[in-house]
This record gives structure tokens, C-alpha cells and sequence, in this order.
């Protein structure tokens, strides 16, 4: 499982020339020691992205399981995100991440949430951590066309990623595509709806078909509309499976049928 950091096929080109994994542990709800294990588990399965977020408050669990980890920093992808109580005091809230993570710079940094009118000069802040080296990539969570329209609007510099939440149960396909016509790659999050639409039957006869779970199916279905996903899973049972979707492909019919979801 651990070629998968050496295959160009498991990662996505952003816009601004970096580039991201196209799967990544998500870590809401994922606190102390159960955050530590999840993630030096994920790393040691595979995994390369980890997506973390200050109100998810277990940057500092995450930074000791990055820094104990058998790989190098520059092998991981790190995300974070700026809480919405953080729009007018981004620099502060930023450093305060860097340092709970312990680390030098940041893969991706996210707006959480456009809150407020204020996410437009946040977003400037954002691209000042960017030139400052401090940030890689830079990017938003939530965002609607509407909000992504205000920062082009007033910046030529636009976010490479755009994280929403998306399944086949929440197919957002509109915004998708206007993300998509901007080079924004979509990060899904609640990929697998928290385990609560797994049992759906189209689910289970593709996942019969194929020899593969729901789950897996899910996921799946997003590699190959172009997202990232960003499953939770803690167990190792979990993340073996949400990890071992690189080995089959969807045909057209699972897709009209998960379409019609």
C-alpha cells in the first residue's frame, strides 16, 4: 500500500503547481490520543493527507503524530483551516495552528467558513501567508458560487481547492462545475455520510458487483468525478478499506445509477 506516495496517478495537479493526494484522512471529532493513533496509522497504511481545522482542536495531537511518523515532513500534505471567529485575526489564529502542528509551513490553509462579510479580506490575509512562504496552497471551505464570485471579483489570486460536502447522496453538481471552469478542485468531506446511507441497495449491487464495500464505492465514485475525499476513520479496519480504492474503476451504468441516488 505504501507505493502509493510513488504513483503520479493517486495525486491531483492544483492550480498553483503543487500537488495534492487524492485521498486524505479527515480527523473531525478525532481527539487526543485517538487522533494521534488515527493519523500515524493512516501514514503507516498510506495515507499522505491529513485535513485537520482549529475548531476541530486536535492540531496539537496531530503535530506529535507528524512528528512521530516514519515519514518525511515533505511527503505529507497538511491542512488546516481558519475558524470563522478568525476572519478578522487571521495572522494570529494561523500561527497559533503552525505552532500546535509544529511545523514550518502549511501544505493547504482554508477559510472554514464565510461567515461573514469578512472572508473577502481574510482572503487577502490568506495570500500574504502564501508570499510569505508560510502557506503552500491556499484555499476555501463552504463557499457557494456567490461567495466564490466576491474574492475573483477583488483578487486575481483565487483558491485552488474548495472543500464542501458531497456524496452521492449530496451530489453538487453545479457547483462542481463552476469550481471545475475556475481550476478549483472540490474536496469532499462527509464523503461516506458518516456511515448513515451505506445500506442504500444501489450502493450495496454495485459494491456486490465489483467485489468491493459501500463504502468503497462511494469513494470511489468521487476519485472519478475529480474530488479529493476526505473519509473519517479511526479504526484500522476503517482506514484499510477506505484506502484500498485504487485497484478498480466504476462502469457508466454505476455511475447513472449513483446519479439517480
Amino acid at each position: 500500500m505504501n507505493d502509493y506516495a510513488n504513483s503520479s496517478q493517486n495525486y491531483y495537479l492544483l492550480s498553483d503547481n503543487y500537488k495534492i493526494p487524492k485521498l486524505g484522512l479527515g480527523t473531525y471529532k478525532l481527539l487526543e490520543q485517538n487522533a494521534y493513533n488515527a493519523v500515524l496509522s493512516a501514514i503507516d497504511i498510506g495515507y499522505r493527507l491529513i485535513d485537520t481545522a482549529t475548531i476541530y482542536e486536535n492540531e496539537s495531537a496531530i503535530g506529535r503524530a507528524i512528528k512521530d511518523c516514519s515519514i518525511e515532513r515533505e511527503e505529507l500534505f497538511i491542512t488546516t483551516k481558519l475558524w470563522h471567529t478568525g476572519l478578522t485575526s487571521v495572522m494570529k489564529d494561523f500561527h497559533e495552528s503552525l505552532s500546535k502542528l509544529s511545523l514550518d509551513y502549511i501544505d493547504l490553509y482554508l477559510i472554514h467558513w464565510p461567515a461573514d462579510s469578512n472572508y473577502i479580506s481574510a482572503w487577502g490575509d490568506l495570500i500574504k501567508l502564501q508570499a510569505q512562504g508560510l502557506v503552500r496552497s491556499i484555499g476555501v471551505s463552504n463557499f457557494t458560487e456567490h461567495h466564490l464570485q466576491s474574492l475573483f471579483s477583488r483578487y486575481q489570486i483565487k483558491p485552488v481547492i474548495n472543500q464542501i460536502e458531497f456524496s452521492p447522496f449530496l451530489y453538487q453538481k453545479e457547483l462542481l462545475d463552476f469550481c471545475s471552469s475556475h481550476e478549483i478542485i472540490v474536496q469532499a468531506y462527509t464523503p461516506l455520510t458518516r456511515g448513515k446511507k451505506l445500506t442504500h441497495h444501489v450502493l450495496q449491487k454495485i459494491a456486490l458487483y465489483h467485489h468491493k464495500t459501500p463504502a468503497q464505492i462511494a469513494l470511489r465514485w468521487g476519485l472519478e468525478l475529480g474530488l479529493v475525499e476526505l473519509p473519517k476513520a479511526s479504526s484500522i479496519n476503517h482506514l484499510q478499506e477506505n484506502f484500498a480504492i485504487f485497484d478498480f474503476s466504476l462502469t457508466e451504468s454505476d455511475h447513472h445509477l449513483l446519479a439517480d441516488i
